[in-house]
This record gives structure tokens, C-alpha cells and sequence, in this order.
């Protein structure tokens, strides 16, 4: 057998073991189950309000907004994150050490946190399309939709997690990189339509995947008369195909390049080195 295929197997095979370990641990139990009472409680509490301009419920225009957000945190964060921290613990520098490893290792951090992602995007959409009003996905063109934004989506912003995990060799430095996320998230239209914002938090708010995956899954879930509050009041879903996928081709010529390099650096000694200032920062 190829010995990449066998590689892609195997981190496939990997990915799936990992996922199926989350259904185990308190932690990632409270991490799948949160997120989505949070939402629910949150869109539940702004159903009341509208959005400006229109008798449509702000609820029910943030939660296809949130889901838009929760794709691009889960694929930046969750995998940049799980890099950190097995770099630091010497897992990738096993990776390293076996025929194709890193290959391997990388398709079973996609596998992993791909399943993670669709788990929490499908309990936090459920409850929201029975406790909120004006939700439309009863048409085979909004579930296509909602599924192309989904899997572009997942492309254009986990290699940009793989890159960013490649930049830190210390978790707790991640924290430099939540600061500005949250900033995009805030001029993105999330909570609110980016139309009301000043014209240069629009512009800025459009260069960043964040705002296209929440304007993308918004056109899936939303009726069509909710298009008159965004740009052009359209749903542009060309645009937002052209811009993920230039995110998506960005970041998979960037990140193979930096991970190879970052893997390059990692010696038992640079581990060892790692693993004994955590010690001393633990004391």
C-alpha cells in the first residue's frame, strides 16, 4: 500500500479513536453541551428585539450568525490549540519520528476536530429551531448551502489553525491570539448587522472569514427577505465563495510550509527544555 495513503488512513483512524475518547471526559462533555446552552439562553433572551429596519427577531438572526462564528473558533482555535499543547507534551515529536508521521498526525487533528465541530453546530442549530421563530431550512437549497458554508468553511479556517499553532510553543501564550479574535468576532455583524457600523469596521470586518461563514450560513437558515439588511441586500453567495476560498487556498500553500519548518525545530532537547520550565512554573 502507498505509504500516504496508509499515513491518510491512519490519522484517520486516529481522529475517530480521539473523538470517540471526548464522549468520555467530563471536560469535553461540558465543552460540547455549554456552547449551546449559552446560545439558547442568549438568543432566547434577544427574541424580543429586532433587527433594525425590519419586525424580524434578533434572536433568530444571531443564532445562523453564532453557528458562522462557531465554525471559524473551532477550526482556528480548537486546532491551533490542540498543536500547542502536544508540542509542548512531545506528541508531535513522535509524530515526527515515524515514516510520514507528521502527515498522519495532521489528518487525525482534521478528523478530530472536524467531528467536534459538526457535534456542537448540530446541538446548538436543533434547540434553536424550536425555541426560535423564522427559521427556514425546509428547502434542499438551504441544507445545500448550509452544508457547502460548513465544508468551506472548516477548509478556509482550519489551516489557519494549523499555522497559528506552529507560531507558540507555550499555551499560555495562546491567550496573545484570543484578544484580537474576539475584535474580529465584534466587527464581523455576528451580534449585530455590520451595515449599522462604521464604514471602515465594514471593510475591515469583510477582509476576515468570520463575517462570510456568519453571512453564509445566515443565507441557509434565514428567509429571503432578511437579505434586504446585509450588502446590496443580497445574500452574495458568490462573493462569500470567492472569499473562503481564497482563505482556503491561502492557507493550505502556507501552512504545510510552516509546519514543516516548526517540525523541523522539535528535538527531544527543545522538549525536554519545555517540559522543565512548565515544572518550574508549576512550583
Amino acid at each position: 500500500m502507498n505509504a500516504t495513503v496508509l499515513a491518510f488512513r491512519n490519522g484517520v483512524a486516529r481522529g475517530w479513536i480521539e473523538l470517540r475518547h471526548t464522549f468520555r471526559n467530563g471536560q469535553d462533555l461540558w465543552g460540547y453541551l455549554f456552547p449551546a446552552v449559552l446560545l439558547t439562553v442568549v438568543t432566547l433572551f434577544m427574541r424580543n428585539a429586532t433587527v433594525p429596519g425590519t419586525g424580524f427577531s434578533l434572536g433568530s438572526r444571531t443564532l445562523p450568525s453564532a453557528l458562522g462564528m462557531g465554525i471559524a473558533f473551532g477550526g482556528l482555535v480548537s486546532l491551533a490549540q490542540q498543536l500547542i499543547v502536544e508540542r509542548e507534551d512531545g506528541t508531535l515529536l513522535r509524530a515526527k519520528a515515524t515514516p510520514n508521521g507528521m502527515l498522519g498526525y495532521l489528518v487525525g487533528k482534521i478528523t478530530v476536530v472536524s467531528g467536534m465541530l459538526l457535534i456542537s453546530l448540530t446541538l446548538q442549530l436543533v434547540p434553536g429551531l424550536f425555541v426560535l421563530d423564522g427559521l427556514a431550512i425546509n428547502t434542499v437549497g438551504a441544507w445545500f448551502t448550509l452544508a457547502w458554508v460548513l465544508a468551506l468553511g472548516m477548509v478556509a479556517t482550519m489551516p489557519l489553525g494549523a499555522i497559528v499553532g506552529s507560531l507558540f510553543s507555550n499555551p499560555r501564550n495562546f491567550g496573545l491570539v484570543m484578544l484580537p479574535l474576539m475584535g474580529l468576532i465584534a466587527t464581523s455583524g455576528i451580534f449585530y448587522p455590520i451595515t449599522n457600523y462604521p464604514v471602515w469596521l465594514q471593510w475591515l470586518g469583510q477582509v476576515f472569514p468570520i463575517y462570510w461563514l456568519g453571512l453564509g450560513m445566515r443565507s441557509a437558515l434565514l428567509p429571503d427577505q432578511m437579505a434586504a439588511v446585509e450588502f446590496d441586500q443580497s445574500w452574495r453567495h458568490l462573493e462569500t465563495f470567492g472569499m473562503l476560498s481564497l482563505w482556503a487556498v491561502a492557507g493550505l500553500v502556507i501552512a504545510p510550509i510552516v509546519l514543516r519548518r516548526m517540525a523541523r525545530r522539535e528535538s527531544g532537547s527543545s522538549v525536554a527544555a519545555r517540559r522543565e520550565k512548565a515544572l518550574q512554573r508549576a512550583v
